[in-house]
Formats: C-alpha cells, structure tokens, sequence
C-alpha cells in the first residue's frame, strides 16, 4: 500500500460532489488523504464530507464556483487555513451547456464554456502550483477528456476545452517539472456521470458508442479514481505532462 499511499496529502477536488470527483475524493481519503470536497452548493458538499468522515476519513467542504475568481481564491486560501498546505489538486469540475453543431453555438455559451472548463483550471494552477514548488513538489491532475482527441458535431466547444487542458497539462510539465511539481491529465471515455447523461441515457447514442468500445461498455466513476490516486501517490512519481486515456478501448479504433 507504501506505494499508493496518501497519508498526510492534503487534496483539492473542484467538483468533487457527484460522479468522477466525488469517487476520486472517497477513494483518495482511503488511501489516506485529507481531502477538500468542493462545488458550487455548500450542502452537497458537507453531505460528501460527511460520508467520509462517517467512514474514518478527513474531509474539508468549501462551496466554490469555478466561473468566479475570487471564490477559486477563497477555496485555495480555505483550504491552506485549514490544513496548512496542497499536495495535490485535482481540477475535475467542468460544464458543458450546449448540446448540438458548433455553428449553431450562441457566443455566451462558447465563452463560458471555455472559462470554466480551462480558465478555471489555468487560475486554479497559477494558485495552487507556487507553493507546491516551494514545498518540494506536489501533483496537479486534470479531468479532460477523449473528445479532446477526437472530432464531434455535438459537442464541439465542450472539446476544444478539453484539448486545451492536456497542452496546458504539458505547458505546465515542462514549467514546473524542475520543482517537482507533475502535471497530467485523465482523458475519461463515456463515464456514467450526471454531465454526460445526454449521452448514456438516449438509446441509439449508447449502442453505437458501446459497439466501438471492446469492453462493450461505458465505465463508471470509480473506474477513473483509481487512475488519480496513481498519479496524486508515489507509484506516479515518474509520470508528468501526459493524458492517461481510460475509455474501454474505444480510441483504439481510431
């Protein structure tokens, strides 16, 4: 367990209170993290925090929407009030509020689109890396996404953010790798979440996208914990600047 452990890693989780961020806040607190639940409701946040305590874990819940600077501020400086420092910050809070062509887009929902799915992440690492540096080193995972890789007539803003994350994942591996800071990302495929549930809940989208995954599948939240306590722990201690695909295969063809 020496090598997965995060005992006494103190751990920022932008919305960690339903689907990938909240399994990756439960598993890293088994493994020992002490671990900041965040998302834009205070009450969702405490009830998270609540289950982990309830099972012997370490929990701070700080409520924080991502679009708003100062409230990133405000979550950052809560979070090193109350614990002193972050080891590890895990940016997995994103939006997507537009379902359809790209030409179709109207302006408001394209820029806030891109605010919060990469402007939060850049504002959340500007915060948060300086005094990982300082310290010794620390861990930024972001939550990206396989529609960065890929084209999409549905979804095209949504990934033109996520392709942007894993360059400023690189960007920021190549800035801060000398201070022992490692940045990744997690390029999940259809993961049965609450954001994607356009996807997963209409039938003829989940069939032609479970036949061109092997597994036959979509994947569930906790199939993408796992990925970040390697890469928040000392078993990834090698591993910086790239996108980890978890997606049942389904890049594979292309």
């Amino acid at each position: 367990m020496s090598l997965f452990s995060l005992e006494n890693k103190v751990v920022l989780i932008t919305g960690s209170t339903r689907g990938i961020g909240k399994a990756t806040a439960v598993r890293m607190a088994e493994h020992g993290a002490r671990v900041v639940i965040s998302s834009r409701n205070q009450d969702a946040c405490d009830e998270v925090a609540k289950g982990i305590l309830a099972s012997g874990g370490e929990a701070l819940p700080v409520a924080c929407n991502i679009n708003h600077a100062e409230q990133l501020k405000n979550l950052v400086d809560s979070t090193r009030a109350h614990w002193g420092k972050i080891d590890v910050l895990v940016c997995n809070a994103a939006i997507n509020p537009y379902f359809g062509p790209s030409q179709d887009i109207p302006d408001s929902a394209f820029d806030k689109i891109l605010n919060a799915n990469i402007g939060s992440v850049h504002r959340m690492c500007q915060l948060a890396i300086p005094e990982m540096a300082e310290s010794g080193g620390g861990s930024v995972i972001i939550v990206s996404s396989i529609g960065g890789l890929k084209g999409s007539a549905m979804i095209g803003a949504y990934s033109i953010s996520k392709a942007a994350d894993m360059q400023l994942a690189r960007n920021l591996a190549v800035e801060w790798g000398p201070h022992n800071v490692r940045v990744n990302c997690i390029a999940p495929g259809l993961i049965r979440t609450d954001m994607a549930r356009a996807l997963w809940e209409n039938p003829e989208i989940y069939q032609k996208t479970v036949a061109n995954y092997p597994l036959r599948r979509i994947g569930e939240p906790d199939e993408i914990a796992g990925a970040a306590v390697f890469l928040a722990s000392d078993a990834g201690s090698f591993t910086t600047g790239q996108t980890l695909v978890i997606d049942g295969g389904g890049t594979i063809y292309g």
